[in-house]
């Protein structure tokens, strides 16, 4: 309450109305499993595309598992990020998990001498795709005035070309004398002592160091590099006008720094550059010039093949804090509130595939989390196989899917018969990519079934009536071909044994209708627990629900039928209230698919009333 303490008119403001409550999203998607390339135990990133997922995580090509046999070393997770874009996915957090995986490297300086005048050129993540070729190459900047060499940092590189001939009537050499200097500016006084070439040593930096006699013409030009560095799958990225000198804010230690200090270059860059302590710009320069030169090039260019970088083995359950593990990504996920989909694309194909699986069911199932978990069946398995597999989990925060999806091989090329032309994919990308587009469509209480499967050729087995009569009642959600209707995915039950929790549309959302009022009623927290802050917050919550009703998410033919909303002294007793308890009860009939349409027909005669 304001103090009225002087007379006057006071203008104040109130509210008259409940607040709202804004629906979360449902879409929002995470994948975790080993990639090409990408940060591992870090946050995740979120990609709104394949280019997006290509540009931080790596191509589609296969990984090289060592203990996996090459059947199953497909890249899992991007073409599951491919499949979830093609079928109307738009938001998506990847998690990459490595085992034992090593990142390449090579020395710069040959043979290695001591660490602090080592350089070192490294992957800056783990990953066969890091043995890749950097390219360097010298450029400049042309020098116009002494006055910018007297304000140039300490090492900085000045490369100067010198023409001169013995009279003036003489023809000008078709190639100057080109001479390196460094500044060095030990004890105070800048000094320029000669890097390489035959020209004065030191340099004397003077006003008419640059003007033309007849006999004498001189360039300077301040010397840069150009770094280029192109992966094992041919994603090339360069830099240029970096600085050999540590006081630039170019300096190429700093651009290429192992550590990155912004998120950006974090995730962009490929490579880093790792400098000893007592390494100059000299150090630097001749060791570019040590490097062997490119084939036929013009332009100077010398490159370093770095090796060494491995994928490692398929990775494990692990722990939480073992990073790289299954476990801890999913730990990492636990902070991002906005995602509602979680699946492991591909880890069913692995040996710890019910270790993942469960790692699953126990993130979804966490408090507060309002996750659903899509898992996979392993590949080439029978119906009765898939059976089994069903009866080893039961949650009401799960789905699982059979068969997997067979699809083109966008890594085909002609004339490559040793590449295969199709392959087989696990379908949580497909059903995670129908899950957004279902929620777009038509929304998150419209169960996610009789839906098109963008992408598939077929599936790995051709699932008939009587077998999904056996598989849909124990939950196993079935993708199958129907004659005149294409490719669907024809299931949609949760992998539960709770009769009140049968159907992927109910958990999912409830999930929304929870994580919607959790979010939106923050404001509730240490409010006077009296008949005021009641009122307003079954107001704000049969607001939310009216508009759901509207919207055809529960069903009834009045408000009445649709939902209740109690907050009173029915609700709380007075041990509640002293312990500082609102307890709000709410009641929603929510639709449920019709999963069995029956129609009754018999036989009538022509004078019979019906």
């Amino acid at each position: 309450m304001p103090e009225y303490l002087a007379p006057g008119v006071y203008v104040e403001e109130t509210s008259f109305r409940a607040k709202s409550i804004e629906g979360v999203g449902t879409s929002t998607t995470a994948f975790v499993g080993p990639t090409r390339r990408g940060p591992v135990g870090d946050t995740p990133e979120l990609v709104t595309s394949l280019t997006d997922f290509e540009r931080i995580y790596g191509s589609l090509e296969n990984l090289t598992l060592s203990d996996v046999t090459p059947a199953n070393r497909l890249n899992f997770v991007a073409h599951a990020a491919r499949a979830y874009f093609d079928n109307g996915g738009s938001r998506l957090y990847v998690v990459r998990t490595v085992n034992n995986a090593a990142a390449a490297s090579a020395p710069v300086i040959t043979p290695e001498p001591a660490e602090a005048e080592r350089i070192t050129a490294l992957a800056r993540v783990v990953g066969e795709t890091g043995r890749g070729r950097l390219t360097f190459r010298l450029t400049g900047r042309p020098v116009a005035s002494t006055r910018f060499l007297q304000d140039a940092p300490a090492d900085v590189l000045l490369r100067v070309a010198v023409l001169e001939r013995a009279a003036a009537t003489d023809p000008w050499p078709a190639t100057p004398a080109v001479s390196v200097y460094r500044k060095d500016v030990t004890g105070g006084t800048p000094t320029w002592p000669r890097v390489s070439g035959a020209g004065p040593d030191p340099l004397a930096i003077g006003p008419t160091m640059f003007d033309a006699t007849p006999l004498r013409q001189v360039s300077a030009e301040i010397l840069q590099l150009s770094v280029e560095f192109t992966d094992r799958d041919g994603y090339a990225q360069a830099w240029d006008e970096l600085s050999f000198s540590r006081g630039d804010g170019r300096w190429v230690g700093t651009v290429l720094a192992e550590r990155p200090t912004n998120r950006a270059d974090q995730l962009r860059n490929l490579i880093a550059l790792r400098f000893g302590a007592d390494v100059s710009a000299a150090d630097l320069f001749n060791a570019v010039n040590a490097l062997t030169a490119v084939p036929g090039d013009t332009d100077g260019r010398r490159f370093l093949d770095l090796t060494g970088g491995s994928d490692g083995q398929a990775p494990v359950v692990g722990s939480e804090t073992a990073v790289g593990s299954y476990a801890n990504a999913l730990m990492v996920l636990s902070g991002m509130e906005d995602i509602s989909i979680v699946a492991a694309p591909g880890s069913s194909a692995y040996a710890e595939a019910q270790g993942v699986q469960n790692a699953l069911i126990t993130h979804a199932e966490r408090r507060r989390a309002y996750r659903i978990a899509v898992l996979d069946t392993p590949p080439n398995q029978l119906p009765g196989q898939v059976r089994e597999a069903r009866g080893r989990i039961d949650s009401r925060y799960a789905a699982l899917y059979y068969p997997w999806v067979i699809v083109p091989n966008p890594l085909a090329r002609p004339g490559q018969d040793d590449i295969p032309k199709e392959i087989a994919l696990p379908p949580s990308g497909f059903v995670t990519g129908i899950y957004a587009r279902n929620d777009i469509e038509r929304g998150v209480y419209k169960a996610p079934a009789n839906e098109v499967v963008r992408g598939a050729l077929r599936f790995e087995i051709d699932i008939n009536f009587a077998q999904q009569e056996v598989l849909n009642p124990i939950g196993v959600n079935c993708l199958r071909f129907l004659t005149g209707r294409g490719y669907r995915l024809w299931g949609a039950r949760l992998a539960s044994s709770d009769p009140e929790w049968k159907y992927v549309s109910d958990r999912r959302y409830f999930n929304y209708l929870e994580a919607s009022i959790d979010r939106g009623t923050q404001w509730a927290v240490f409010e006077p627990n009296g008949e005021r802050l009641w009122a307003n917050v079954r107001q704000t919550i049969s607001d939310f629900l009216y508009n759901e009703w509207r919207n055809g998410a529960l069903l009834g033919s009045s408000i009445e039928e649709a939902f209740f909303v109690r907050c009173d002294r029915s609700t709380m007793t007075q041990n509640d209230l002293d312990n500082g308890r609102l307890v709000c009860l709410i009641g929603v009939a929510i639709i449920r698919p019709a999963e069995f349409v029956i129609f009754r027909i018999g036989q009538k005669t022509a004078d019979a009333r019906s």
